[in-house]
C-alpha cells in the first residue's frame, strides 16, 4: 500500500513475472547476440598485437612481456565470454529488474545523445566533412613529429664519460678525475659521485686510461632547486667541467652499457668509418666531425682516437751486443724485469693465489732518461747502461685497434639533446652525403640508437598491412558481410585523430613505445565499433519483423528512427566499453617515478584515440549505417539483415 493526499491505494505492479524457461531463453538469445561479436573483438585485439611479437632487440625485450600478458588475458576472456558469462547470468539475473530509463545516468546520457544524433542525421555532409577534415589535419601533425627509438628512461642518475688525449699519463688522468669529481659534487642536486679511469679488472671492459667514467647519483627531486630539470643539471655540469684537452660526454649508466654491448657505440649515435689504413680512417673521421659541427641537436661530438698512442720502443743494437758479449734475450730480460716486473714466487691467502712480481721503483722508470740508465751486467765490462746497447725512444701508434667484420674501423660519436633523434640523424646523413667525398675502399655506417630506430620502423611497417588484413578477415567472419566488416574497420583511421592530437600537444616524439600505443588503440577502437554494429543490426531485425523487408512497407523516416533507436537505446554498454578503457589509462598521466616516462608515450595515443574513435562510433557509424541501408532499399528493394546468430 502507498498513501497520497486522497487516501491509501495499492502499489502498482511495475514489473512482469516470467516463467523460468522463458527467462533462460531470453538470456540465451542475448548471449548469442553479443558473445560472438565480443569473442571476435577479443581475437581482433590479440591480432593487433602481432607486430609487438615480431619486435627484436631492446624493443622486443621490453614489450614482449606486455604482449604476452595481454594475449593470455584476452584468450581467457574470449573463452569466458562464451562459456562462463551466460551461466553467471542465468544464476544471478533473477528477481525484479528496472527498465533502462529508471537509471538516471542512462536518462541523462540519452537526453544529451539523442538530439545530437538527430542533428547528425540531418546534417550528413557537414558531419562527414568535419570528420574527414579532422583526419586530414592529424596526418601532417604526425608527419611533423620527431622520431626516436625509445623514449628516454630517467634512471635517476647520470653517467659522465669524458675522453682526453690517448697518451695521457696515469698521474694526469688521476688529477683530472679528482678535479672533475670535486666540481660535480659542488652542485646541490648531486648526492654521490664515483669516478673511474681506465679499465676494470675484467676482460669485458676494454676502456683505455683516456676514458673516464663517473656515475653521478642524484638526490630525490623533492630536494632539487625549484624549477630545475635533469636537462638543466646536465647543462650546468657541462659548463662547469670545460677542461682543456677533455671532451665531455653525458648519458646514463644502464642505457650506456646496453648501447656498448649491442652496437659497440657508447653514445646515442656513432658513425663507423671502415677502411684499410688507420691513418686514413682518422683523417676521414676528422672530416666527418667537421661536417657535423653546427648540426642542431648534435652534442658531445668527438672522434674516437685511432692514432696518437705512445709506445716505448727499445731497439737493440746487435753490433754493440757483440762488443759487450750480450745476447738479445739477456737485454730483453733486463727490460722486462725492470719495467714490467718478473715473477719470483706466489703468496696464498685462503683459497686465492697471488703472483709476486719485482720491478724497479717508479722513480727509476718514470722517464725515458732514467730508462736509458737501467744497468745491465756484462761478463767482461762490468755494468753498463741500457743506452749503450739499445736505442730507447717513444713512437706514435694506435692506442686501440678496433675492427668490425674483419675491417678496421674508427668512429665519430655524438649524443642528441634538445632535439629528436630521427630528424637530427637524418639531417646529419644528408649533410655528410652532400659535403663529404670518401676515398675508394672507405665507407660509413650509422650505428647506435639510430640503428635500433631503423630496425624497429622496418619491422612495424612490414607487419602493419598484414595485421589490417587479418583484422578485416576476423570482422568478416564475425558479421558474414564485407560491408559490415568495413564499417567497423573504418573506425581505425578516426582513432588515429585523437592519438595524433594527444601525442602532438604533449610534445612526445614518435617511437616504438608510441607505435605500441597505437597498436593497442586500434584493437580497442574496433571492439567498440563491433558492439555498435551489433545493436544497429538488431534494430534492423526489429524493423523487418514489424514492417516486413520491402521498400514498399519501410519508409526512410522509419528506417532513420530505428537506426537512432539502435544507437541511443543501447547507449550504456557502448559507454561502458569506452569508460573501462579510459579509467584504466588516465591514471598513468599523473604517474611519476622510474618507468613512468616510458609508459606515457604508450598511453597518450590510447587515451586520445579512444575519445575520438568513440565519438566517431557514436555519431558517424550510425550515419554511415543509415546511408548504407537507404542505398540497399533504393537499389535492391530490401534490407540486407544479418542473422541473429552474431
Amino acid at each position: 500500500m502507498w498513501k497520497t493526499s486522497k487516501g491509501w491505494f495499492n502499489r502498482p505492479k511495475n514489473y512482469t513475472e516470467i516463467p523460468e524457461e522463458e527467462r533462460l531463453a531470453i538470456i540465451e538469445r542475448s548471449s548469442i547476440q553479443v558473445s560472438r561479436g565480443v569473442f571476435y573483438s577479443t581475437i581482433i585485439i590479440i591480432t593487433s598485437f602481432l607486430p609487438v611479437f615480431l619486435l627484436t632487440g631492446q624493443e622486443g625485450k621490453l614489450f614482449h612481456p606486455l604482449a604476452w600478458t595481454k594475449t593470455f588475458i584476452l584468450l581467457v576472456d574470449a573463452l569466458l565470454v562464451v562459456t562462463l558469462a551466460p551461466v553467471m547470468l542465468s544464476l544471478f539475473m533473477k528477481g525484479r529488474f528496472k527498465d533502462d530509463h529508471a537509471n538516471p545516468i542512462n536518462r541523462a546520457l540519452e537526453r544529451v545523445y539523442e538530439p545530437i544524433i538527430r542533428w547528425v542525421m540531418r546534417w550528413r555532409k557537414t558531419t562527414i566533412g568535419i570528420n574527414i577534415l579532422a583526419l586530414a589535419v592529424s596526418v601532417p601533425m604526425l608527419l611533423s613529429l620527431g622520431s626516436e627509438f625509445m623514449p628516454p628512461l630517467d634512471e635517476q642518475s647520470i653517467l659522465f664519460m669524458p675522453v682526453t688525449l690517448p697518451d695521457v699519463s696515469n698521474a694526469e688522468a688521476k688529477r683530472i678525475l679528482q678535479v672533475q669529481d670535486k666540481l660535480i659534487k659542488s652542485v646541490p642536486e648531486v648526492d654521490k659521485v664515483l669516478g673511474k679511469a681506465g679499465r676494470a679488472s675484467t676482460a669485458t671492459d676494454n676502456s683505455p686510461i683516456s676514458m673516464i667514467e663517473t656515475i653521478i647519483m642524484l638526490k630525490p627531486k623533492s630536494e632539487w632547486r625549484k624549477g630545475i630539470t635533469k636537462k638543466d643539471l646536465i647543462n650546468e655540469l657541462d659548463a662547469k667541467l670545460q677542461i682543456p684537452g677533455v671532451v665531455n660526454g653525458w648519458t646514463q649508466p644502464i642505457i650506456n652499457r646496453i648501447n656498448m654491448l649491442a652496437t659497440g657505440i657508447r653514445t646515442d649515435v656513432g658513425i663507423k668509418v671502415h677502411g684499410q689504413s688507420l691513418d686514413s680512417i682518422y683523417a676521414v673521421s676528422e672530416q666527418v666531425k667537421a661536417v657535423l659541427n653546427g648540426v642542431p641537436g648534435v652534442k658531445d661530438l668527438y672522434v674516437e682516437p685511432v692514432t696518437g698512442g705512445k709506445y716505448l720502443t727499445v731497439d737493440v743494437n746487435r753490433d754493440a751486443l757483440g762488443r759487450y758479449g750480450l745476447s738479445v734475450d739477456e737485454v730483453n730480460g733486463v727490460v722486462e724485469s725492470a719495467i714490467g716486473g718478473s715473477p719470483i714466487g706466489q703468496t696464498i691467502e685462503g683459497r686465492r693465489r697471488f703472483s709476486i712480481n719485482v720491478r724497479l721503483a717508479q722513480d727509476y722508470r718514470n722517464s725515458i732518461e732514467r730508462i736509458r740508465r737501467i744497468p745491465i751486467a756484462t761478463a767482461a765490462f762490468g755494468t753498463i747502461p741500457l743506452s749503450a746497447v739499445a736505442t730507447v725512444k717513444f713512437e706514435d701508434g694506435p692506442p686501440m685497434i678496433t675492427s668490425d667484420n674483419a675491417l678496421l674501423r674508427g668512429a665519430v660519436m655524438f649524443n642528441v639533446r634538445d632535439r629528436d633523434l630521427g630528424s637530427t640523424v637524418q639531417e646529419a646523413i644528408d649533410k655528410v652525403g652532400r659535403e663529404l667525398k670518401l676515398p675508394n675502399g672507405y665507407f660509413l655506417e650509422w650505428s647506435g640508437q639510430y640503428e635500433n630506430l631503423i630496425r624497429g620502423q622496418q619491422t612495424l611497417l612490414l607487419i602493419a598491412p598484414i595485421v589490417l588484413v587479418v583484422i578485416f578477415l576476423s570482422l568478416y567472419l564475425a558479421f558474414g558481410s564485407a560491408r559490415e566488416a568495413f564499417l567497423s574497420l573504418i573506425t581505425i583511421p578516426f582513432a588515429l585523430i585523437g592519438g595524433a592530437y594527444m601525442v602532438y600537444f604533449y610534445g612526445v616524439n614518435l617511437s616504438v613505445a608510441v607505435a605500441v600505443g597505437f597498436i593497442a588503440l586500434f584493437g580497442i577502437a574496433v571492439e567498440t565499433g563491433v558492439v555498435m554494429v551489433i545493436y544497429l543490426n538488431d534494430a534492423m531485425k526489429q524493423l523487418v519483423a514489424k514492417r516486413g523487408n520491402s521498400r514498399e512497407t519501410i519508409t526512410r523516416e522509419e528506417l532513420k528512427e530505428y537506426v537512432i533507436n539502435g544507437a541511443a537505446k543501447r547507449l550504456r554498454p557502448k559507454i561502458m566499453t569506452v569508460s573501462v578503457a579510459l579509467f584504466g589509462l588516465v591514471p598513468v598521466l599523473w604517474a611519476s617515478g622510474v618507468g613512468s616516462d616510458v609508459m606515457l608515450p604508450i598511453v597518450l595515443p590510447m587515451i586520445g584515440g579512444v575519445l575520438t574513435s568513440s565519438t566517431h562510433i557514436l555519431l558517424v557509424t550510425p550515419l554511415i549505417f543509415l546511408m548504407t541501408k537507404e542505398y540497399e532499399l533504393k537499389k535492391f528493394g530490401k534490407l540486407d539483415v544479418l542473422e541473429a546468430s552474431h
